[in-house]
This record gives structure tokens, C-alpha cells and sequence, in this order.
């Protein structure tokens, strides 16, 4: 009867998230404050009052998103939860992993805050605009995905980006390459191909430069074995390794975000509960498409932290 927590990534940020948690417990308001101090700005009125088009950047959502995940997780520690005593495992979808390390321990809060900013910022300066793309395909199946992306590619990086499960992938690379890719999927009888309105082809090695940039930037931060083992996005094994997942954190910059392939991890593990911790529901309904045997459960308001401690504490 194993738990595991689940921090979700970019495109789950809304404007005035995390403010009930903020205003209802003084430790939630604090991680808000941390980041706040660590970035030199008031990231924390981004995220409450907007707009919704600025906090939507890649170098801002980043941050934010993480803000409110620490945020729920120190609401429910100040309640008397224990993230080691409780939680198996952690695991975060691309930005999110960053937020489960520093919910279990590898990074401080402040931290977290400053590589994400640096990580949002080389991202989105690893590619001209323009430059690349990426597209969601839906009801393909994988192989015939990577075939389309090797036949639109012909020397353009065209490349899985993300597998979400319930029969999801994203692809990334040289915007002709993807569109070219997305065009075969149809033809090959996907149900769906979907040019995503993204400001970059993450996850695929046009951001290679921002790869580097991010090694140079964990290297600089103070780093401990977390808690809780992390399941990492592009491995999809547990370590508490402090070296070994900065390793992972370099890979992923470039390297696929393989979610089905976590939550398949966890079931075969033991784990019987996956709480969503911040903003949304985005993993909570992956999860669902992916394994109907895992319960799951959101913790990113006041009031799902109160549910949330009825089960956990």
C-alpha cells in the first residue's frame, strides 16, 4: 500500500494559484516569500493576480509552478505529515521533477527557484524563434510515431518528446520537420495532430545548449540525498544519488519525458495512491488513462490539503 507524489509541469499554472494555501498557512506563504527573495522580484504577484500571458512564460511558469507545489507539501508538513515516513517515491513530469527534489530534500527552495529561472530562460534561448516546434499526436501507436518523426527528419532533429500515456505523445524538433511529422501521423490514422503553441522544441536536442547551461548551474548549488528516492523522467528508476540525478536533470533537458512508463513503474511497485501535488489535475488524469488500478488524489488547494491529511496523517 505504497504512496507516491507526483508534481506536475508546465501548463498546469492558472492565474491566483496557491493563494488559499498561502493565506491559510503561514509555511505555504513562506515558500512564496523564499522564491520571491531568490529570484530579486515578486514572482508571488504573477502568480496570484497576472496576466496570465507573463505568467505563462517559460521562465516565470517554471518557478510559479514549482512555488506551489512546496507550498502545498509545507502546508501539510506544518499539519504534522511526514514526507519520508508516509511516501515511497517521487517523480515530477519535466519542471515538476525539480519540484519533487526540493520537496524531498536535494535542493533548498531557493534554489529550485534559481535553476528553474536559469533552466525557463536557456530553454527558451537554445532556439531562434520560429526555429522549432512540437505537436501532440494522440491514438498512434509509438512505433509508427518514431517512424514518422525519422522520416520527416531526413538530418532535422524530429523526436519524441514527451510519452504521456493514454495514448498521448508529443513530438519536438525543426518546426518543417514537425509539421511534416504530424502531417504523417494523420496519415498513418492518428486521431489527432495537434501543433502545440509552445515557445520552443523542448525536450529534444535542439536544446542542447541549454543542456549545457544546466550542468554548469547544478554544479554551483549545494545538493544532499533526498528523502524520498526521485523516479527520474528519463530513466525511469528510483536513486538518492545526489551526482547520479544532477546526471538525469542534464539528460532531461534533451531527453524524453517518459510519464507512461513512471506510472506503469509505480504499479508494478506497490504503489496503490498517486497524489498530484500544486497546481491542477493534469497527472491525476494521466494516471488514470495509464493504470485504473492506482487511486489518485490532487493536493493544491487549502481544501485538498485538509482531505489529503484526513488519508495521510
Amino acid at each position: 500500500m505504497a504512496v507516491a507524489f507526483t508534481f506536475p509541469g508546465q501548463g498546469s499554472q492558472a492565474v491566483g494559484m496557491g493563494k488559499d494555501l498561502a493565506d491559510g498557512s503561514p509555511e505555504a506563504r513562506r515558500v512564496f516569500e523564499e522564491v520571491d527573495e531568490a529570484l530579486g522580484e515578486k514572482l508571488s504577484k504573477l502568480i496570484w493576480e497576472g496576466p496570465e500571458e507573463t505568467l505563462t512564460l517559460t521562465a516565470n511558469a517554471q518557478p510559479a509552478l514549482m512555488a506551489v507545489s512546496l507550498a502545498a507539501l509545507r502546508a501539510l508538513e506544518s499539519r504534522g505529515f511526514s514526507l519520508k515516513d508516509k511516501v515511497s517515491y517521487v517523480a515530477g513530469h519535466s519542471l515538476g521533477e525539480y519540484s519533487a527534489l526540493a520537496a524531498s530534500g536535494f535542493v533548498s527552495v531557493a534554489d529550485a527557484a534559481r535553476l528553474l529561472r536559469i533552466r525557463g530562460n536557456a530553454m527558451q534561448a537554445a532556439v531562434p524563434a520560429g526555429e522549432g516546434a512540437m505537436a501532440a499526436i494522440i491514438g498512434l501507436e509509438q512505433a509508427d510515431v518514431e517512424a514518422a518523426c525519422a522520416e520527416a527528419g531526413h538530418g532535422s532533429v524530429c523526436q519524441i518528446a514527451n510519452d504521456n500515456g493514454g495514448g498521448q505523445l508529443v513530438i519536438s524538433g525543426a518546426k518543417a520537420a514537425v509539421e511534416l511529422a504530424a502531417k504523417l501521423c494523420t496519415e498513418k490514422g492518428a486521431k489527432r495532430a495537434l501543433m502545440l503553441q509552445v515557445s520552443a522544441p523542448f525536450h529534444s536536442a535542439m536544446m542542447t545548449p541549454a543542456a549545457e547551461i544546466m550542468r554548469e548551474a547544478l554544479a554551483g548549488v549545494a545538493k544532499a540525498a533526498p528523502a524520498v528516492p526521485v523516479v527520474s523522467n528519463v530513466t525511469v528508476t528510483p536513486t538518492s544519488d545526489p551526482d547520479e540525478i544532477a546526471r538525469r536533470l542534464v539528460q532531461q533537458v534533451t531527453g524524453r519525458v517518459r510519464w507512461r512508463e513512471t506510472v506503469e513503474w509505480f504499479g508494478r511497485n506497490g504503489v496503490t495512491t498517486l497524489y498530484e501535488v500544486g497546481a491542477g489535475k493534469v497527472l491525476s488524469g494521466l494516471a488514470r488513462r495509464i493504470n485504473r488500478d492506482i487511486a489518485t488524489a490532487a493536493i493544491g488547494t487549502a481544501a485538498e490539503v485538509e482531505t489529503a491529511l484526513a488519508a495521510l496523517v
